[in-house]
């Protein structure tokens, strides 16, 4: 059984229970073999003078089954239950519990389908270095039925950020950073990103979010008039 946790600046092996045996890989053999699955996971061809926002599909586990791994039926499932549930104003718990099967344990999916929707909201809404969106006051004003504490602020935080790399021309690390997290819900916290950018565009284009939502479901990774 490998452990899948690193301790940055120690060399000293975990605390295990008396019998049972835990054996570790380096920190330099674990970090090369996520490089190593997300290299292999990301190598598709790109159109030349296209920038492509890639869905790149991370597990971040080991010995997940193949069986289990994401299709594109999936992406195209999830970035349709979100959006549609956000046109009906549905709950997010609700959201949360319709998208929850699309998930294969130990693995991003369905997070960077949230992220790349949250990037094409923003190109819709027209936000850019020269008229960006602000993102103070984003939970607080477009996520109001949701309470974060402590390190969920962390983990939001990092999901909105990763999101407006992402629509700035940039592939966000998430092999590195989520591996971190201990907890399989990094796709949640995408989610409440993109839930939060989609209300925010639609209220910066003085549209309803329904029509929004509209937009995004006719045009994927396409910018808005």
């Amino acid at each position: 059984m490998t452990a899948w946790k690193r301790c940055r600046g120690t060399s000293r092996s975990p605390t295990t229970a008396p019998g049972r045996r835990v054996e570790l890989t380096s920190y330099q053999d674990e970090h090369d073999a996520g490089r190593r699955i997300a290299a292999l996971a990301t190598r598709l061809p790109v159109p030349v003078g296209q920038v492509s926002r890639r869905s790149v599909v991370l597990p971040y586990r080991r010995g997940m089954a193949a069986k289990k791994r994401p299709t594109p039926e999936d992406t195209a499932a999830a970035r349709k239950i979100l959006l549609g549930g956000l046109a009906r104003d549905a709950k997010i718990s609700d959201l949360m519990r319709e998208l929850a099967p699309l998930h294969p344990r130990d693995n991003t999916f369905p997070g960077e389908v949230f992220l790349r929707l949250a990037a094409d909201a923003l190109d819709w809404c027209g936000a850019s270095r020269a008229d960006p969106l602000a993102l103070e006051g984003l939970r607080e004003q477009f996520l109001p039925e949701c309470a974060f504490r402590g390190r969920q602020n962390k983990k939001l935080q990092y999901a909105v950020l990763a999101a407006a790399a992402l629509h700035g021309g940039t592939e966000p690390e998430l092999l590195d950073e989520v591996a971190w997290w201990q907890n399989d819900d990094f796709w949640q916290y995408a989610l409440f990103a993109a839930v939060a950018y989609v209300r925010a565009a639609a209220s910066r284009a003085d549209a309803p979010v329904r029509q929004a939502c509209q937009y995004l479901a006719e045009h994927q990774d396409r910018p808005g008039p």
